[in-house]
């Protein structure tokens, strides 16, 4: 029981910030967008968020939109495919121009609970009649003291940004 007592009342928590940029195309479509966490060996811990289009059987009776999924390559080849989507918590619809937050809580779904290492956020995006781009960022777990590494995209994606608390 004293064990218990010892444990921290919070479990550490990362935030994730993506911009989706602006892009001055004649044929725009929003882009599908896959967050996960990897280890150092490139396995996936987690699969944090998919943005894709969602629309219902009634509007998409072919399940249109899941078909290109496997535009992401990086996550589909990495854990995407076996993937059984709509996930509650995870999947979503696709996302308009303009920053966007995702919040985790350490062993709260999505988020998985972590042992401690290296680790690397992974941001995926994918657009019709568009371009692929991925962008990481590596980072230590358990989060030692509030850290907010960022990167940026060269086209499908602006900053991505990672709030690490302890």
């Amino acid at each position: 029981m004293s064990a218990l007592l010892a444990t921290p009342a919070f479990a550490a928590s990362l935030a994730v910030n993506i911009e989706i940029p602006r892009l001055n195309a004649s044929e725009y479509h929003r882009p599908y967008v896959a967050t996960w966490i990897e280890r150092a060996d490139n396995t996936v811990a987690g699969t944090l968020a998919v943005w894709y289009d969602v629309r219902t059987k009634t509007n998409n009776p072919e399940g249109e939109g899941t078909k290109w999924l496997k535009d992401m390559r990086q996550w589909w080849r990495r854990g995407g495919r076996e993937l059984a989507v709509p996930v509650d918590g995870v999947t979503g619809a696709t996302k308009p121009v303009g920053k966007h937050q995702l919040s985790f809580t350490e062993g709260s779904a999505p988020m998985p609970k972590l042992a401690p290492g290296a680790y690397k956020l992974v941001v995926e995006a994918a657009r019709e009649v568009g371009g692929r781009e991925v962008v990481s960022i590596p980072f230590q777990w358990p989060p030692t003291a509030a850290a907010q590494p960022a990167a940026t995209g060269k086209e499908e994606l602006g900053e991505i940004k990672l709030e690490l608390k302890p």
